[in-house]
């Protein structure tokens, strides 16, 4: 058995790590080496490890490339399917959906029809029709292409998953809005069309994160509120680009921003984010509106009332101030 502490001895996994420090592995292969999956839960627990899916790791150190994902999936996907859904979004974009930077979710692979479906512990399959120009290949895995995983996103997921992946995969520049847009009569009879119909011509590539995403679609469903921009630059004196904000509305300097878990939980995240908006207060005059999870997502959300009574009284300041 390979003794767990000698793993832990350096600030990262060492050469004595019986698993390959430049690729991924999984749960199997970490068991057949002498890494049980105790010892596996606590290296991820400490961060020597981070999950990359369902039964696949890689040490920490390793950057997120695409040839990493490709090489995480060519571990788990089975011949003879097709990658699609959010799966295909993560592999074209790095992008999970919003709350799976702890936890990632199953696979999502299609065989064509005809074929049946995989039940397995790793795989969430079904059936799908697919054209040839849907489908495309990274490396040796059978992917739908960005555009119809657009399209497949747009219609089937959940509405506010569905704008954070067009989003996502509008910012990769895979294809352009138009060709998002332009497709969208294809699927007229299709399940889901009538969302796709909706969110496409809203989708954005200028967001960073899929809770901004849903952020920007909680903005948008407030027809009574001016739309905001994504990304408004904050300049210095001399005219160059200090910070931005994630959305924003400048004729009254009004923004609000998403503040996730993955970057905005710890006291330094904190006090970056609390200095950096004091001065664009002081010194640029807006008023900013910090949102987290609890805000935006669920039954009890009030990102409405936050945006509402934060724009009105960025109305009020404007007039008292005699700006503009």
């Amino acid at each position: 058995m390979a003794q767990p502490s000698l793993f832990t001895d350096g600030p990262l996994l060492g050469a004595d790590f019986p698993l390959p420090l430049d690729r991924p592995f999984t749960t199997r292969q970490a068991a057949d080496l002498g890494v049980s999956r105790s010892v596996l839960s606590r290296l991820h627990r400490t961060g020597y490890v981070r999950r990359l899916l369902k039964g696949v790791f890689v040490a920490a150190q390793v950057p997120d490339t695409l040839t990493l994902r490709v090489q995480a999936l060519q571990l788990v996907v089975p011949a003879g399917t097709v990658i699609v859904d959010w799966t295909a979004v993560w592999l074209y974009t790095g992008c999970l959906p919003f709350g799976h930077h702890l936890e990632v979710p199953p696979v999502s692979v299609f065989r064509l029809p005809g074929r049946g479906r995989l039940r397995n512990g790793l795989c969430v399959s079904g059936e799908r029709d697919l054209r040839p120009g849907d489908v495309t290949m990274v490396d040796d895995l059978t992917v739908t292409t960005p555009l119809r995983t657009a399209w497949d996103v747009g219609r089937l997921s959940h509405r506010d998953l569905a704008m954070a992946g067009l989003d996502c995969l509008l910012r990769t520049a895979y294809f352009g809005k138009d060709e998002l847009t332009g497709g969208v009569e294809r699927f007229g009879k299709r399940r889901g069309v009538v969302q796709l119909r909706e969110l496409a011509p809203k989708a954005d590539g200028r967001a960073e994160s899929t809770g901004e995403s849903v952020l920007r679609l909680r903005w948008l469903d407030m027809s009574s509120l001016p739309p905001p921009r994504p990304q408004v630059p904050i300049l210095d004196d001399s005219g160059r680009e200090l910070y931005r904000l994630d959305l924003g509305v400048e004729e009254i300097r009004f923004a609000a921003e998403y503040d996730g878990e993955e970057f905005h939980t710890s006291d330094a995240d904190r006090a970056h984010d609390r200095a950096r908006r004091e001065w664009i207060e002081q010194h640029r005059g807006w008023i900013i509106e910090p949102v987290r999870r609890e805000n935006v997502f669920g039954l009890h959300r009030d990102v409405e009332s936050i945006l509402s009574e934060g724009i009105a009284r960025a109305r009020r300041k404007l007039g008292s101030s005699g700006r503009g």
